[in-house]
C-alpha cells in the first residue's frame, strides 16, 4: 500500500515486481498523462476476478495522475467511485481506504469545497491516530495538511497557524511533510499579514526542499515559489515578488498545465502583483 513512498531494499524490490510499478514510476518523474494511461491499463488487464486488490490501485493511480493534471471535478468523481470498493476489498480503517479518503479530500479543496475538505481531513487524521504500522503517521500528517490549507481557504489563519505548528512538532523529520506544512504555516501567516514571519518559513521550506530528492517535492512544484511571492509583496518587495511568482506559474503551467489548482493561484496572484 504505500503506492508513492518505498522504503528500505526489501520494499524497492517488492514495489518494482509490482504491476503498479510502471504507473508509479511515471507519476514519480512528473509524466501523468502517461502515468494515467498505463494505470488505466493495468486495471483493465485486471478486471478478473472481481475484488483482485491491484485494480483498484491502478485506479487511484490514475485518479491521482488525473488530478495532478488539473482534471478534479474528474478526479473527485474516481475517487468517490472507489472509495467503496477500498472500503470493501481492504477495510474502512485500512492505511490504503485512509489515503484514498485524504486523496479525495484534497480533491475537494481544489474545487473550492473547502468545508467539506476540512471535515474529511480532521476524520481522516482522528482515524490514522488510533491506528497502527508505518503508513499510519504519513497518513496523520498528509490529513493535517489538508486540514490546514482548507483552514486558510476559509479564512481561519489563526486556526491554521496553530495546528500547522502543532503537526510540526509532532512531524520531526525532514521530508516531503515537513515541507508542505512549512508551506502551510507560511499561508497562516500570510492570511495574517505576518509577511516577516512568513518569509522567513518560506525560507525555510525553500532550504528544506533544495535538500530533498527532486522526485520526493515535485507535486510542491511553484508552492514554495507562491510563499515566497506572497510574503515579498505583502512586505512591498514587489518586482523581487514578481520574479517568484512568475517562476512559480511557468512551473506550475509546465508541471500541471493551465486548469490546476496551483496554476490558477499562480496566475492570480501574478495579477495582483501587476495590479499593485
Amino acid at each position: 500500500m504505500r503506492l508513492f513512498r518505498p522504503r528500505g531494499h526489501s520494499q524497492a524490490r517488492q514495489v518494482a515486481r509490482s504491476p503498479l510499478a510502471q504507473a508509479m514510476a511515471l507519476y514519480r518523474a512528473g509524466r501523468y498523462a502517461e502515468a494515467e494511461a498505463e494505470a488505466h491499463a493495468v486495471a483493465a488487464a485486471r478486471a478478473r476476478p472481481r475484488d483482485d486488490p491491484y485494480r483498484p490501485l491502478a485506479l487511484s493511480i490514475a485518479a491521482h495522475a488525473t488530478g495532478a493534471q488539473g482534471r478534479h471535478a474528474e478526479a473527485l468523481a474516481a475517487y468517490d467511485a472507489l472509495l467503496p470498493v477500498f472500503r470493501r476489498i481492504f477495510g474502512a480503517e485500512h492505511p490504503g481506504t485512509l489515503k484514498l479518503r485524504s486523496d479525495r479530500a484534497q480533491a475537494l479543496t481544489a474545487l473550492a469545497r473547502h468545508a467539506e475538505c476540512e471535515a474529511e481531513c480532521a476524520a481522516v487524521a482522528e482515524a490514522a491516530a488510533r491506528g497502527a504500522g508505518p503508513e499510519m503517521p504519513h497518513i496523520v500528517a498528509a490529513a493535517r495538511n489538508g486540514l490546514i490549507f482548507a483552514l486558510n481557504a476559509q479564512g481561519r489563519h489563526p486556526e491554521a497557524e496553530t495546528l500547522a505548528r502543532e503537526a510540526l512538532a509532532a512531524h520531526d523529520v525532514p521530508d516531503r511533510f515537513t515541507l508542505v506544512l512549512r508551506l502551510g504555516l507560511a499561508r497562516s501567516l500570510n492570511g495574517q499579514a505576518r509577511h516577516e514571519a512568513a518569509l522567513a518559513e518560506a525560507e525555510s521550506a525553500d532550504e528544506l526542499r533544495r535538500s530533498l530528492p527532486e522526485e520526493e517535492c515535485r507535486s510542491e512544484t511553484g508552492a514554495v515559489e507562491l510563499a515566497l511571492a506572497t510574503a515579498l509583496l505583502g512586505l512591498g518587495r514587489g518586482s523581487e515578488a514578481r520574479a517568484r511568482v512568475t517562476a512559480a506559474h511557468d512551473a506550475c503551467l509546465a508541471s500541471f498545465g493551465p486548469d490546476h489548482r496551483r496554476t490558477a493561484e499562480a496566475r492570480a496572484l501574478l495579477d495582483r502583483v501587476d495590479g499593485a
